[in-house]
Parts: structure tokens; sequence; C-alpha cells
């Protein structure tokens, strides 16, 4: 892996795929290390920014759009990715840059739990996030609390060490209202989305109900007994979900 303040990157700029990785909230582009390792395997060069507000980066507007926005480099001159995959607000993200993918090609894009109508519960959300960031919580108390394996523990508590509560206050207060449900409504026809959603059990913040119905180009898959972190989860169900054939390395 090969980080900087900007993203991290595994296996070879020469490799026959390639795979573009957003994180969500108070999280940071190493998050993404387990679900990478799995893609280099199957033949990807993966690129993982860190979004604006995360990894110590700055600004002043955290707005989805402006999010957007400031990934636009990684799409120049039509650059593109075999599959793009946006986790809880990354997801959020990457259902509002659908128009920086080539038209020339087949999209596949991956939402994992994204948060698309919170309005309601926004504060209650914000509330959690700050106080996530104010008493970060060691490694054990994050594997006791949660179960994941202890380098993934290790890379949420050194995303959310670098988040600060300017990055939360500007997030939720710049994304008034809450909504980004209408956006799957009208999918472009060179872009296929799949949305994986939490179990509602285990803490998912995409609930059915807010998921348009018979939306073409669109399928939706709920992991029983998942919580809102798949990546660290089971990123074996988001390498399957990418459904591409074994690359011939």
């Amino acid at each position: 892996m090969y980080a900087s303040i900007s993203a991290s990157q595994w296996g070879s700029p020469t490799a026959p795929r390639r795979a573009l990785l957003i994180h969500g909230l108070t999280a940071c582009s190493s998050s993404w290390e387990g679900l990478a390792q799995l893609l280099v395997a199957e033949g990807f060069f993966v690129v993982a920014p860190n979004l604006l507000g995360h990894a110590w980066r700055r600004g002043t507007d955290y707005s989805v759009s402006s999010l957007v926005d400031d990934l636009q480099p990684y799409f120049i001159k039509d650059t593109f990715y075999d599959v793009v995959v946006g986790h809880s607000l990354g997801g959020a993200v990457a259902l509002s840059l659908l128009h920086l993918l080539p038209k020339t090609k087949q999209n596949n894009v991956i939402l994992l739990d994204p948060p698309l109508e919170i309005e309601q519960t926004l504060e209650v959300h914000k509330s959690w996030f700050l106080n996530e960031v104010t008493n970060v919580k060691t490694i054990q108390e994050l594997v006791d609390y949660f179960g994941w394996s202890r380098r993934n523990c290790m890379l949420h508590a050194f995303g959310v060490s670098m988040c600060d509560p300017t990055t939360i206050e500007g997030v939720f207060s710049h994304n008034r209202p809450w909504s980004f449900s209408g956006l799957l409504r009208n999918i472009p026809s060179h872009v296929k989305i799949t949305l994986l959603a939490s179990d509602p059990k285990f803490g998912a913040v995409c609930h059915l109900e807010h998921i348009p119905c018979g939306v073409e180009r669109l399928d939706v898959k709920v992991l029983p007994g998942i919580g809102h972190c798949l990546h660290y989860e089971r990123p074996d169900a988001i390498v399957d979900a990418i459904q591409l054939p074994r690359a011939k390395l």
C-alpha cells in the first residue's frame, strides 16, 4: 500500500482492472485495506481517495457536491474504473458523481449501506459522530464493542483520530435537507448500481422504504446479520457483487 495525504493505492497501475473506493464519514483511505487486498488478488489496481475533512484534509464546504468536485481529478480524460465502491457517506458521494463516469463504457457502482434519507434522524447521527471524534475509543474497546478484527479496529481508530468536530458539523449542516434517494430514480444507461444494505437489526442506515422500486439497472441486496461497516465484516460479499470474470494474471 502506498499512502499520501490525499489517497492510498494498492496493486500495480498496469493491472488489467481499476477500482475506486470512497470511504465514509470519519474514515480514511486506508480503511479499505481488507477489500483492497482481495481486489488486488483479482487483478485490480485500487485507488482510495481521502475525502475533504478526513486524513487531516481540511476545507470550508463539506456538501456532497463539494466532495464530488474534489474528486474530479480522479476522472480526468475519462479515466475508467471497472468498479466504484462507496461506503456510507461515500455511497452518497458515489451516487452523486455518476455524471463523471465515462459514457462510452458500462460502469459498475456499488453502494454500501448509504444514508439516503436521514433528515428525521440527522441530529441523532450528528451527535453520535461528534462523540466518536471527541472520545476516540481504544483498539481494544473497538474490538470488544464491534467484534471486528484487530486490524480493522486499528484502521477505524486511525481514521477517526484524523477527523474533528468541524468536519462533522460541516457534513451535517451543509447537506440539509439530507435526501439522496431521488438520485436512484434515473440511473444513466451507462451505469449499473448494486446497493448492499446492512441488516436493520445490526445498525443499518439504509432502509428499504427509502429505495425506489422498479428502477432499471438497480440491484438491491440486504446482508442478514451484517452491520453498517460491510467492508470490515463481509469484503467477500462486495467482491462477489462486482460479478466480473476472473482476470488472467
